[in-house]
């Protein structure tokens, strides 16, 4: 079976557009909010939403940071290969800020759960809430709801959904990947 499109290029665009306004809408001029993009797809929405935010508002004085989860997995002595740690770029402390963590895909709930981890190596925030490219709300593990969504995908067992990034795969876009395609990520 062949990959389905769910999200293409101007759709696509437009949902990162409609997440920026609604960061606007909650947070104001972000000048007090952290955007943190989870390592390793993460980073691509949060650089996407900076990149975003600044065209919008006008300025780049809002706070953001990419932080690595590799040593928070659940998972991580339990894999027959070893995870290869990403960077962790975050030079602010986060005690008393106000903080949206970022991530393509919420799948399961175990990346959040290993982000909020490896985000407390960094300070106690006043507040976290979690911003996803496209939720599959059908098989959560852990008790893990965003606040703010691009799209909800409601999938079945060997389903992937793969989200395709201009600055890495040459587009973007977002398939549903049915078992027996081509080899998928999320």
């Amino acid at each position: 079976m062949q990959a389905v499109p769910i999200l293409e290029s101007i759709g696509f665009g437009l949902t990162i557009q409609r997440l920026c306004y609604q960061l606007i809408e909650d947070h104001g001029d972000l000048r007090s909010t952290v955007i943190l993009g989870l390592q390793p797809r993460g980073v691509f929405l949060s650089r996407r939403l900076r990149k975003e935010l600044r065209r919008i508002l006008g300025h780049n004085e809002f706070l953001h940071g990419e932080l690595d989860i590799t040593f928070h997995r659940d998972d991580f002595r339990r894999r027959s290969t070893p995870l290869a740690p990403s960077s962790t770029e975050l030079e602010i402390g986060l005690d008393g800020r106000r903080v949206v963590l970022v991530d393509d895909v919420l799948f399961t709930g175990r990346s959040v759960r290993a982000g909020m981890d490896a985000m407390l190596s960094f300070g106690r925030p006043s507040a976290v809430q979690l911003l996803v490219l496209i939720d599959r709300r059908f098989e959560r593990e852990l008790p893990v709801a965003p606040d703010y969504v691009g799209r909800w995908v409601d999938s079945i067992a060997g389903q992937r959904v793969i989200v395709e990034w201009k600055e890495e795969e040459g587009q973007d876009r977002v398939l549903l990947h049915t078992a027996g395609t081509e080899s998928a990520r999320t």
